[in-house]
C-alpha cells in the first residue's frame, strides 16, 4: 500500500524539488514563513498524501501576501 502513496506523491515531490533547485535560487529568498512554502508543501504531501497535502499547500500560499501572516508555521 505504501508504494501507491509513493507513486502518487513522487511526481509532485519531484516538481517541488526542481523548483527548489532551479527556480528558487534565481528568485532569491522571498518566503514570509518558516519553513519555506516549498518545504512546507513537500512535508505536507509526504505526511498526508497528495490531496490533503496539496490543500494545505494551497492554503499556505494563499496566506502569502503583504497583509497576510508570517513567521513559524509548521505542517499540522
Amino acid at each position: 500500500m505504501k508504494w501507491i502513496k509513493y507513486i502518487t506523491n513522487a511526481p509532485f515531490l519531484l516538481l517541488i524539488g526542481l523548483y527548489q533547485k532551479l527556480i528558487s535560487p534565481i528568485l532569491g529568498p522571498k518566503c514570509r514563513f518558516s519553513p519555506t512554502c516549498s518545504v512546507y508543501s513537500a512535508e505536507s504531501i509526504k505526511k498526508y498524501g497528495i490531496i490533503k497535502g496539496a490543500w494545505l499547500s494551497i492554503n499556505r500560499i494563499i496566506k502569502c501576501h503583504p497583509w497576510g501572516s508570517s513567521g513559524y508555521d509548521p505542517v499540522p
